[in-house]
């Protein structure tokens, strides 16, 4: 059996979304897998550079996982023709850039959302990577998530009919940094660095919404400062001038209405650190990120409303849940496989930088959606 090195460079691994689900659970997964099988038989192994701005880091990490390939010099990893690939996680501020260098040095593109700050950017990048003719791919990890695999397989069934509303909570409590340390760096609540929730949230969602339902075709946002004062990660006090919560209204094609909420401010009390429910005219569904619940039409309950009593009725065990027939691996490692054969056999790859375009179009219009206290159309986006 032939084996295929790729060379890919890895920038900005070394922050906690970087190491543990790109290098560790993907790339290092697949690698440990034997590599990525293409139609043809062969077998593609990733062979990671990482760069990076803190050697000590880079050399921590490569240590820790058995990898000899580390440099500070991102410039001189582009002009290598042995890496193929270039993936960033660094921090969203000059990622459009970084990405634009990565395509004019010839190098197929891959990163995290969002891939740019103000849509006139990811436009930009999709043109200049169709007109090179590279490969381009934007994480959408999410779409591979068990439980909205299983949200998928549903709509894809029929089972819910006809959609009519989604519904959908998302956060959890970030400690500012007074008594405990924060989970998420300081730069996330700079609105100069890119910092922000509906711009690090809505992206996500357009995607879940577009490939899971339907188009959306219309937003409205309201936003908050909840904690405007955070400690960063030396200990100091910093002014958090990027919102820290969004409740957002979509549209989708075909009326039907979703309502997601995004905090960084809210305690979980509920099965997930996200939740869905979609309910629809032949049943509902609630999903976290690994488990789903159905409730189908003929199987739905009659409630009975008396706020003068006590509610005893178990609500919970009027739901089933949907099994697990078939087995899920990581939701990054999936991606990061199909990306693979997208570079090396011209597969199917759907996420696209024209796709990663559309999340910063619709975070760029929940702005302007908070800032004018009002539903803003969502146009169709074409790169002609």
């Amino acid at each position: 059996m032939s084996m295929r090195r790729l060379g890919i460079v890895m920038y900005g691994v070394t922050g906690r979304m970087g190491t543990n689900q790109h290098l560790v659970r993907s790339i290092l997964a697949i690698r440990e897998q034997g590599g990525v099988r293409l139609a043809d038989g062969r077998r593609v192994i990733p062979d990671p550079l990482l760069v990076g701005r803190d050697p000590r880091k880079l050399k921590e990490l490569c240590e820790r996982h058995g990898l000899e390939r580390w440099t500070t010099d991102l410039e001189a990893a582009l002009a290598s023709p042995e890496e193929e690939i270039f993936f960033d996680a660094a921090v969203t501020l000059g990622r459009a850039e970084r990405l634009a260098t990565a395509i004019r040095a010839g190098k197929h593109v891959y990163c995290e959302k969002p891939v740019a700050t103000r849509l006139e950017e990811a436009l930009r990048l999709a043109r200049l990577a169709e007109e090179k003719g590279i490969a381009a791919g934007v994480v959408q990890d999410k779409l591979h998530l068990p439980g909205l695999r299983k949200l998928a397989k549903l709509v894809r069934a029929g089972f819910f009919g006809r959609i009519l509303a989604i519904q959908g909570s998302f956060g959890y409590w970030i400690f500012d940094g007074r008594i405990d340390p924060p989970q998420r760096p300081s730069w996330n609540y700079r609105k100069a660095e890119g910092g922000g929730i509906l711009l690090d949230m809505l992206p996500h969602w357009r995607y879940l919404l577009d490939h899971l339902f339907a188009p959306v075709r219309a937003v409205f946002c309201l936003t908050a400062n909840h904690i405007p004062e955070r400690f960063d990660e030396a200990g100091n006090p910093y002014r958090a001038d990027a919102e820290d919560t969004v409740f957002a209204l979509f549209e989708l094609e075909g009326g039907i209405l979703a309502r997601i909420d995004s905090s960084w401010c809210v305690r979980v009390r509920r099965d997930d650190l996200a939740v869905f429910e979609v309910h629809g005219t032949g049943g509902s569904a609630v999903a976290g990120l690994t488990r789903c619940w159905i409730q189908p039409e003929v199987a739905t309950p009659r409630p009975v409303w008396n706020p003068d009593s006590p509610q005893r009725h178990d609500f919970h065990a009027d739901w089933q849940e949907v099994p697990d027939t078939l087995p899920h691996d990581n939701a990054f490692k999936i991606e990061w496989e199909m990306f693979i054969r997208h570079v090396c056999e011209g597969a199917a790859f759907p996420h696209d930088l024209l796709d990663g375009a559309r999340g910063v179009q619709l975070a760029e219009l929940g702005y302007r959606s908070a800032e004018e206290r009002r539903m803003i159309e969502v146009p169709p986006l074409e790169l002609a």
